[in-house]
């Protein structure tokens, strides 16, 4: 089942609707994530609505170096356990949104990743625990960096944490096979990440242990699980597409800040 959240185009009354995409369909239902209600019997066509993103997490945890190809690419020594980080809230934008590169930054590269919705409050998982009771779902997600000021700084913070810098969605699949999953991501139709998920150094039941000893994970809650190798830069001008079959496409343009 695909999740959704949105807005009705045209609409005076803007206000963010969640619903189930069947096809070209938007159904809307009666309540929010992560239990939704039955369905209100309006619906509109997939054109007939802006996706906003799919959830309104309290925080996004990221996963650094989660590859071994990108660890390898990036010149970076691998992790001996996961490498964790925030991107804020106001970093967030929807499917369709533009990315906005602010200037005399360097380079700054799109990181095409699989995220991890949770569903259900999460906290000191045990080392065998299913984690599957607690996740909602997966999404797409661009954890778009500042190359430079992330060498700079040695930290991530900064770099990942520019408004627009983390474009996500469009939906939450309920029923994804993550460990069948890749991660594609097309700059200007070209492809340039095709990494499977199950190269991941720490897979998405152990990162879910892992950082519910470290923090409470809330329903609605996005893991950004790491990017496969190819990541390249971004300009203004470009399109960057990520993409998971079964979830859809993430789709954003690319400007310098403050154009149109």
């Amino acid at each position: 089942m695909k999740l959704c959240r949105f807005q009705v185009t045209g609409s005076n009354e803007q206000k963010v609707c969640t619903g189930v995409l069947d096809g070209n369909t938007v159904h809307e239902v009666s309540s929010e994530w992560p239990i939704a209600g039955s369905r209100t019997g309006r619906q509109w066509a997939l054109d007939q609505v802006h996706l906003v993103t799919p959830v309104a997490p309290s925080k996004i945890v990221c996963v650094g170096r989660n590859y071994k190809m990108h660890v390898a690419e990036m010149g970076k020594t691998l992790p001996t356990d996961p490498l964790i980080f925030f991107k804020p809230l106001s970093s967030l934008i929807a499917p369709g949104e533009t990315i906005e590169l602010p200037p005399d930054l360097g380079r700054i590269d799109y990181e095409g990743e699989l995220g991890v919705v949770i569903g259900r409050r999460c906290s000191q998982l045990g080392p065998d625990e299913d984690v599957a009771p607690y996740l909602l779902g997966f999404t797409c997600v661009n954890d778009v960096s500042a190359r430079e000021l992330q060498k700079k700084d040695g930290l991530f913070a900064r770099a990942k944490g520019f408004d627009t810098f983390c474009p996500l969605g469009p939906v939450i699949e309920t029923e994804l096979d993550w460990k069948q999953a890749r991660v594609q991501t097309r700059l200007n139709g070209e492809l340039k990440q095709n990494g499977a998920v199950s190269d991941m150094i720490f897979p998405v039941d152990m990162l879910v242990r892992f950082i519910s000893q470290v923090m409470t994970l809330l329903p609605g809650d996005v893991i950004a699980t790491g990017t496969p190798e190819g990541v390249s830069p971004l300009k203004a001008g470009d399109v960057v597409e990520v993409s998971i079959e079964g979830i859809g496409k993430l789709r954003n343009p690319v400007a310098a800040r403050g154009a149109r």
